[in-house]
């Protein structure tokens, strides 16, 4: 168990053990493979923003690339355009399934990551750094600060 040791008396089998390695296990799980980094703030559609000045770059979390598995394609055809929070800026394929994309807060949207043309599997692999998805000027830069916290996201997604 990695230098972890919890004393359980276990008479008759094995189970207690069993029982103690696979909770060990959902833990580090929990908190090595899925990551809510705390300089990000986060939406209950699984989408994460980080702000730099007026300008955000948005993304989908770790969490929701496993769920949607491996990505496919990226569309996002509202370049230039100003949008409210909570509309659809995009979407993003799966081999199985496509899903939206929503926007955390209103502004102008600027840029789409060039690198996922060529390679939509960043944001599987690298979900909070090279697969970021579109980059926008903020409306109102105070508004990402109602957003979810890291902590409170990871309460949403269990």
């Amino acid at each position: 168990m990695n230098g972890i040791f919890f004393p359980v008396k276990c008479e008759k089998n094995k189970w207690c053990l069993f029982v103690v390695v696979a909770f060990c296990s959902y833990l580090r799980y929990k908190s090595f493979i899925m990551s809510y980094p705390d300089n990000l703030r986060y939406t209950k559609d699984h989408e994460w923003i980080q702000l730099d000045g007026d300008i955000a770059t948005i993304g989908i979390t770790d969490f929701a690339q496993k769920e949607l598995g491996d990505i496919v394609f990226v569309e996002v055809e509202t370049i230039g355009k100003s949008l409210p929070a909570n509309e659809v800026f995009g979407t993003v394929e799966a081999v199985k399934t496509v899903s939206d994309l929503f926007l955390p807060v209103s502004g102008t949207i600027t840029e789409l990551n060039p690198e996922l043309a060529n390679a939509p599997e960043l944001v599987n692999t690298d979900p909070y750094g090279k697969g970021w998805m579109i980059k926008m000027k903020v409306d109102n830069p105070a508004d990402v600060d109602a957003l979810l916290d890291a902590a409170g996201y990871e309460a949403v997604t269990g």
